[in-house]
């Protein structure tokens, strides 16, 4: 099943997506919910991000070539992760799919696009085990992990490198029907594809996130975890088109500007 979050009359609502197809709910996908009789075109609905979360996780640096790709790119040595460490990103970041990127007027040329899987948790969950971590999980959807690297390099929490306004876009929908091991990424600017990888060639998968953050964290409905990229990611500019493919749950595409352009 796909879940989207739509504009529907300025009042933001679930919906459920049937090919171009798509239904309005009465509730959400977090608790009860019914179909409603109405029927409208994909082509021609707002699509919204879709889902707003009480806490914004990021597994970030979870794939072995990015770790090698950043580091060098940061002046840094490579520090493969020994551990499903998680982080934290911020709300005001999130834009959905087709909305504009922007660059802050002050950033520099050094920023770059970072396509990932984005878990969206189903059930408030704790002491989560490996046989039953993907239970609390209702789907999946795609995050472009904006990044401005100069910043990365110098800012001591990465207030402004991760979390400038616009820099993480998210969406189309969420897919519940995925198996994780059947997913590819693959990342186009402007419409030249750039790079793909197997998607959960992960360091440290979603099983283990899971389990290793409910030992001490409590997950809620519609909290998500981003799981990270791989590989090398080039520079964005202002008028350039971004998007990210994953096999099985759909299309992020997103256009670039610079402010005061």
């Amino acid at each position: 099943m796909r879940w989207a979050r739509i504009d529907l009359n300025g009042t933001p609502s679930y919906a459920v997506v049937e090919g171009e197809t798509v239904i309005p709910v009465r509730g959400s996908p977090f608790e009860a919910w019914e179909r409603t009789p109405q029927r409208l075109k994909l082509a021609e609905t707002k699509l919204l991000v879709p889902v707003i979360p009480p806490t914004f996780y990021a597994a970030g640096m979870n794939y072995a070539d990015h770790v090698r790709e950043v580091a060098e790119k940061v002046g840094q040595q490579p520090n493969l992760p020994t551990q499903a460490d998680i982080g934290y990103r911020t709300n005001n970041a999130l834009i959905a799919q087709g909305e504009q990127i922007v660059i802050p007027a002050d950033a520099t040329d050094q920023v770059q696009y970072e396509g990932e899987l984005v878990v969206v948790i189903g059930r408030k969950c704790k002491h989560l085990t490996r046989e039953n971590a993907l239970s609390a999980v209702l789907g999946y959807t795609i995050g472009n992990d904006v990044s401005e690297r100069t910043w990365q390099k110098s800012d001591r929490t990465l207030w402004r490198a991760k979390n400038t306004d616009t820099f993480k876009p998210m969406g189309p929908w969420i897919e519940t029907d995925v198996k994780l091991e059947d997913l590819v990424t693959k990342i186009r600017l402007n419409d030249k594809e750039v790079f793909q990888f197997p998607t959960n060639h992960m360091i440290f998968g979603v099983i283990d996130y899971l389990v290793n953050m409910t030992t001490c964290l409590t997950l809620y409905p519609g909290d998500m975890v981003w799981m990270g990229t791989e590989g090398a990611t080039l520079n964005m500019k202002h008028g350039d088109t971004i998007a990210i493919e994953i096999t099985g749950i759909g299309t992020l595409s997103n256009p670039v500007v610079r402010e005061g352009m």
